[in-house]
């Protein structure tokens, strides 16, 4: 599309500090990887000062997603999260610039029986997600290993914008406007692979419902999963990147597709697709973004839980 191309507007003035940014992850993402990794946590670690209100989003997630945990407990979790934040924003750049060869050579993969088994079958997929602090990362590997199109929200900033389209789709046939749904529609019934993400608070609407989210009973949740699911032939299939301790690289993991779904209840839909996602979280939670309000819509009547 025209949008993505590179225009001469870019180089207004208003662009330059994005401009500054882009460079900045070309350049860290010559580094080794194992560097990056440890510059990354240090960043993470810093920036909690500068970060208070993103701070105590996390604190107040984890705390209402883990009532179990000890406060001090919650502290670690939330520190581990922003030094896994500081880690995405160096892989950032690692995962829009680095060669094919230099992602796969970190790259391991589980479960692709899963998949295996629903392209032999001829249908739509529909890769289930979560905002996972990998997920530019994930993009790349999941291009490497099935080409697809993506659901995506758009950046306000132009420039911005451009890469993160550019980056994501390195391995992919197309990103798609999340509000977009007849395209959404369109690539399920040619039996192509569709990635979606239902886990961001992103506010009333009707294609939302209150489905329990860990701890939380209502968490206000998109239901497209189940909506698309709809279509003829199509499999919904968990999927997501997480980083492996060390520097072992990334695990591509795929869940088996879900039986009986959909069904006649979006709600109960809904609850099972945040199921998922809460097994997805708990390999790695500290590799998932809660730095989100996650929960910021409220039934009527119910006080913020921020």
């Amino acid at each position: 599309m025209d949008i993505y191309k590179l225009k001469t507007s870019f180089i207004h003035p208003k662009y330059w500090l994005a401009w500054l940014g882009i460079f900045t992850l070309f350049l860290s993402s010559l580094l080794p990887y194992s560097t990056s990794l440890k510059l990354g946590r240090l960043l993470g670690r810093i920036s909690i000062p500068f970060a208070k209100k993103r701070f105590h989003t996390a604190h107040r997630n984890i705390e209402l997603c883990f009532p179990d945990l000890t406060p001090q407990q919650v502290n670690e979790k939330v520190k581990s999260n922003f030094e896994n934040t500081g880690i995405a924003l160096l892989e950032m750049g690692m995962a829009w610039f680095w060669p094919t060869w230099r992602v796969r050579g970190l790259l391991n993969v589980r479960g692709i029986e899963h998949l295996q088994a629903a392209t032999r079958q001829d249908k739509g997929i529909i890769f289930l997600g979560a905002h996972f602090l990998t997920l530019e990362m994930g993009a790349r590997a999941l291009g490497l290993i099935h080409p697809s199109y993506a659901v995506y929200r758009k950046n306000s900033n132009a420039v911005l914008d451009y890469w993160f389209y550019w980056g994501r789709m390195r391995e992919h046939k197309a990103m798609l406007d999340r509000k977009d749904f007849k395209a959404m529609l369109r690539v399920l019934k040619s039996s192509q692979a569709l990635w979606y993400a239902p886990d961001h608070d992103y506010g009333r609407h009707k294609s939302s419902v209150f489905a329990p989210f860990f701890n939380v009973e209502n968490a206000n949740t998109v239901s497209g999963t189940s909506t698309l699911a709809r279509v003829k032939n199509t499999a919904v299939i968990p999927m997501f990147l997480k980083r492996l301790p060390g520097s072992e690289g990334y695990e591509l993991v795929f869940y088996e597709a879900l039986e009986d779904f959909p069904s006649t209840d979006l709600t109960l839909d809904t609850t099972r697709t945040n199921q998922q996602i809460e097994a997805m979280v708990k390999e790695c939670d500290d590799q998932y973004m809660w730095l989100h309000r996650r929960f910021k819509t409220r039934p009527e009547g119910e006080p913020s839980v921020y």
